[in-house]
């Protein structure tokens, strides 16, 4: 393939979509179809490209992954991208990597609000934008609509006449079927999209005849060959072996070898003796690389633009867990194995930061409060057991006064829950920017404090009986308004240790809303449920009744144990109040008072008030 003119034979692209768009399973038809080599754990499975564990649960991407096709004597590299906003600091890099994108739009919902975001990103850096109208075999389906959509927001964002100018292939990324038409039975495979792709997305612009520059986009880990760097050569040429000069974001120079040199073929990464300008490469044996750094020649090393990388906007604090059934539940648990998986992260999560404390604990700062708790859920499923503290908001000094995050959300709800969501909304200092009605549906924009969103998407849910939908991407820093209400409502505290009992809790199920059901482990200071008063009451869940020969005709027949409620990890990270923890460990999430006995609480309390 190197034999000819590279810039000619290589296709850089992005594929960028909402949530839930199918842009997952279009790339896995482009796979198939181009008879890529998969692996045997692949073939016949959907959304090949979703590999993690909690990608396909949630059914969100959550990593930018690279792929890549051979279409005819064209190298089509792909780049899966997130849809999701806590993941933006992705899509904004792996943009850089690319020369063009598709935009997957929805025959049914048309553009939706993450679109916007992406497609914001992608007209500014210049990309050359193929508009495709998936889902077409979906009940319901609008393409016309879709399309209109789709140019309306084109216009919205200021498009000029070339990106205006878009091609549009109409395609059903499950059936594995595109066509120029959007009628399905005309339809025979995917093929319209490869022609689309290699006809309008421009080769890259690049010269090997320059010295060496590759721009570092994305990062991994490997057990074996180390940190490996990914991303695309400007100009130049790179050998396996070469020795090459690493700039740093600071402008230093350091002189490195590459240890291993691979390009991508299909899903995996194959090890290569050369590769031309143009092309996404990925190496190994430069220890220190981060994202947005120049890999250079180093005769002439000179730095490309650096990449910018959104600061985070949430933190927490992760601890070592000292409950009294630490080390019972997870392999992981003691200090430094915590502290050496937190810091492992920071090799291929450049949105994440980690700052050690003099104590056994750390604070971890990410993207939004989904960010942190994939993350969280990642390290419990590998084991680890720790305990973390409630998200707060990350607070910056500009212009010599203190400023808090804003979001910018977009909420779709049916007209009849338009009150209930505009009545939370405006109680959590939100601000309504703009507000349009499509037929039954109602389309609200506000500018929100980050910290008013917390515990909030549950609540949407419910308001909306599961028919609403959500999507916030980070404003700009604004000055706090304050007056924060703490939670309307106390919890309800276990004062004794062991398993619970039906006895004990039907004894309490009036006093509010109960997390637990019977014969489960508690300890003292767990919290087991929510006192539907502001106050916390230390209750005995483990209450047994007195066994004795008296009974009377009908005790206990009218008796009605309510279901408790279950609380999941984002659930109990949205639930907890300052003077609380989550307890996370493989097996179970946990709700625990800071202090778990009484009098260490109330002495810790009298200590803030004086």
């Amino acid at each position: 393939m190197y034999n000819m003119n590279p810039m000619e034979m290589i296709r850089n692209i992005a594929i960028i979509a909402h949530v839930d768009h199918g842009k997952t399973t279009l790339v896995d038809a482009l796979l198939r179809q181009s008879k890529t080599h998969l692996s045997k754990e692949s073939v016949g499975q959907e959304c090949i490209m979703d590999s993690n564990e909690l990608e396909r649960e949630r059914g969100i991407t959550i990593f930018s992954k690279n792929a890549s096709v051979q279409y005819k004597d064209t190298k089509i590299n792909i780049i899966d991208t997130p849809g999701h906003a806590d993941f933006g600091g992705e899509v904004e890099r792996v943009l850089n990597m690319a020369d063009g994108c598709l935009l997957l739009v929805d025959a049914k919902e048309g553009p939706m609000p993450q679109t916007r975001f992406v497609l914001k990103k992608a007209l500014e850096m210049g990309h050359k934008i193929i508009v495709v109208i998936n889902k077409i075999d979906k009940a319901g389906a609008r393409p016309e609509f879709a399309l209109e959509a789709t140019l309306e927001l084109f216009l919205e964002l200021g498009a000029g006449e070339h990106s205006l100018n878009f091609p549009v292939i109409y395609a059903s990324g499950r059936e594995g079927k595109a066509g120029l038409d959007s009628d399905l039975s005309l339809m025979k495979d995917i093929e319209p999209v490869f022609e689309a792709i290699v006809k309008h997305i421009p080769g890259p612009v690049a010269d090997e005849q320059k010295s060496l520059q590759m721009l570092v986009t994305s990062l991994d880990a490997d057990s074996f060959k180390g940190r490996i760097a990914i991303g695309r050569i400007y100009s130049g040429t790179i050998k396996a072996g070469q020795e090459v000069t690493h700039i740093s974001r600071h402008g230093e120079k350091e002189k490195c070898r590459i240890t291993s040199l691979m390009t991508f073929s299909g899903l995996n990464r194959v090890e290569v003796e050369e590769v031309k300008a143009g092309d996404i490469i990925a190496i190994a044996g430069i220890a220190n690389a981060t994202i947005g750094e120049t890999i250079a020649d180093p005769e002439t090393p000179e730095a490309l633009p650096l990449i910018n990388i959104e600061e985070p906007t949430v933190k927490m604090t992760f601890m070592v867990n000292d409950s009294p059934f630490a080390g019972k539940e997870g392999q992981f648990s003691t200090t430094r194995q915590i502290r050496e998986r937190l810091f492992k992260e920071l090799e291929t999560d450049v949105s994440l930061r980690v700052e050690e404390t003099d104590k056994a604990s750390w604070v971890v700062s990410g993207r939004g409060e989904l960010h942190l708790a994939v993350f969280i859920e990642r390290l419990r499923r590998e084991g680890f057991e720790f305990q973390v503290s409630r998200p707060q908001v990350i607070s910056r000094e500009i212009n010599k006064q203190m400023m808090t995050p804003y979001e910018k959300i977009f909420i779709e709800v049916p007209e009849k829950y338009q009150g209930a969501v505009m009545q939370k909304l405006g109680a959590r200092k939100a601000e309504l920017k703009e507000m349009r009605k499509s037929g039954d549906t109602i389309f609200l924009e506000f500018v929100i404090p980050t910290r008013g969103l917390f515990g909030y998407r549950n609540e949407f849910l419910t308001d909306t009986k599961g028919l609403g939908i959500m999507n916030a991407v980070f404003f700009q820093y604004m000055i706090d308004p304050g007056n924060w209400k703490e939670r309307d409502n106390g919890s309800l505290v276990s004062c004794e240790t062991g398993p619970t009992n039906l006895y004990g809790l039907k004894n309490i199920q009036d006093r509010g809303i109960l997390f637990l059901g019977p014969a489960i482990n508690v300890y003292e200071g767990q919290v087991v449920g929510q006192n539907s008063r502001s106050n916390d009451i230390r209750v005995n869940v483990c209450k047994t009744k007195q066994l004795s020969n008296m009974r009377s005709k009908g005790e206990g027949t009218t008796e009605h144990f309510n279901t408790p409620k279950t609380m999941g990890l984002e659930d109990a990270l949205e639930y907890i109040g300052d003077d609380e923890l989550v307890e996370v460990t493989p097996k179970n999430v946990r709700i625990r008072k800071m202090y778990l006995k009484e009098i260490d609480s109330k002495r810790a309390e009298r200590i803030i008030k004086e």
